[in-house]
């Protein structure tokens, strides 16, 4: 099982794929979260036949204007089996479509564990290989590093949690570290390192919430300095707005993938009337043909 080949050419690694689909398009990434209330909103039951009917016509829509969706894996988990194996068929269903597929699990455990989730996502036996998968730092970077040593040896990707938009994160991200640097700006570092000796674009990313305002320069300039993608929740129904995404990534702004999930599913789900919600949304972040900044060597 392959990762998409949307973007760049068949044998790069996720961040080169990604770099031209965000190069190419712009920056918006389908959101997929197959809640009973977005399922209801669509005049759908809440089964697992429907997130397949859900989730189909958002991949079906985004791979013309926006071929890059976020999956969110516990719409589907919460189905039990069921729900799992229509997870699968989803990721399979992005990858013929030549989208590409970030999805959302969070991963992060240590040791054989660790392991165990990275060969569920990872390599050419994995069960449920997405382009990219979100991963949890905080059992110590160091208990992902054999996830992300496999994720680029496959040309897959990770996005690392730095700093999240939800309030209670700042307790544990921006605590201080007797180094001097915060929990979040220790993760930005190691993220950083990961993605140097790659060639082109990075494919180790981070999260980091687009409500979060403006970034102290310490962190923007480890940002600047990440070499590899963005993933920026918040856009749309969690307040944040284009000129947001500007004003939070700077310079950093050619690297950011931005999910919107709500913003574009409401537009359901007539196909014609989704199109036409991502072309919009699409023009309003711009960014296309922009290049990501030079990375420490």
């Amino acid at each position: 099982m392959q990762p998409s080949t949307a973007g760049r050419g068949v044998n790069e690694g996720f961040g080169a794929r990604l770099a031209g689909v965000l190069d190419g398009f712009g920056h918006l990434c389908v959101g997929i979260d197959p809640s009973a209330a977005a399922l209801a909103a669509w005049g759908l039951e809440d089964t697992p036949a429907s997130l397949e009917t859900y989730s189909g016509r958002l991949i079906e829509a985004a791979a013309g204007p926006a071929p890059l969706v976020k999956v969110q894996a516990a719409f589907f988990e919460r189905h039990g089996a069921a729900g799992v194996a229509v997870l699968e068929r989803v990721l399979a269903a992005c990858r013929q479509a030549g989208v590409i597929s970030i999805l959302d699990v969070k991963r992060g455990d240590i040791g054989s564990t660790m392991d165990g989730y990275a060969a569920t996502y990872f390599g050419p036996a994995a069960p449920m290989p997405a382009d990219a998968v979100t991963l949890s730092p905080y059992l110590g970077f160091g208990s992902l590093e054999r996830a992300i040593a496999l994720a680029q040896g496959a040309g897959q990707g990770v996005f690392v949690l730095a700093l999240t938009s939800n309030p209670d994160g700042a307790a544990v991200q921006q605590a201080r570290r007797a180094d001097g640097l915060t929990v979040a700006q220790a993760v930005l570092t190691a993220a950083g390192r990961a993605n140097r000796g790659q060639n082109g674009p990075g494919s180790v990313g981070v999260v980091i919430g687009a409500t979060l305002g403006a970034l102290d320069e310490a962190t923007a300039k480890l940002v600047r300095e990440l070499g590899g993608p963005i993933l920026a929740p918040g856009l749309g129904a969690q307040g944040a707005s284009p000129d947001d995404l500007a004003g939070v990534f700077g310079e950093a702004y050619a690297q950011v993938v931005a999910p919107a999930s709500r913003a574009i599913a409401s537009a359901g789900p007539s196909l014609a009337a989704l199109l036409g919600r991502i072309e919009n949304l699409q023009a309003e972040l711009g960014g296309a043909g922009a290049k990501w900044p030079e990375r420490p060597v």
